[in-house]
């Protein structure tokens, strides 16, 4: 999560600075862009179910948590899942 914006991710937990990075590297979309070496484990997945989410990382950024974004941290932490932050 990244201010009022969220991906979903596959790949290994971030560590905070890398998880920085990976919110600065797709919160601006830039055409043709070519994610950098160091954050090649991980990518952006469109589809995924909310079971087999297995972590949890926060960004500070502008703007408020929406209401979804929140029900999806909610469900997740009732899980035993930690909100890490960054």
């Amino acid at each position: 999560m990244h201010g009022s914006n969220h991906f979903i991710v596959r790949g290994p937990l971030p560590d905070p600075e890398t998880a920085r990075a990976l919110a600065r590297h797709w919160s601006v979309i830039e055409i043709g862009a070519k994610t950098p070496e160091s954050l090649a484990q991980w990518r952006i997945s469109s589809k995924e179910f909310r079971e087999n989410l297995e972590w949890a990382v926060s960004v500070p950024g502008d703007g408020e948590t929406s209401p979804a974004v929140a029900l999806l941290l909610d469900e997740l932490t009732a899980r035993g899942i930690v909100l890490r932050r960054a």
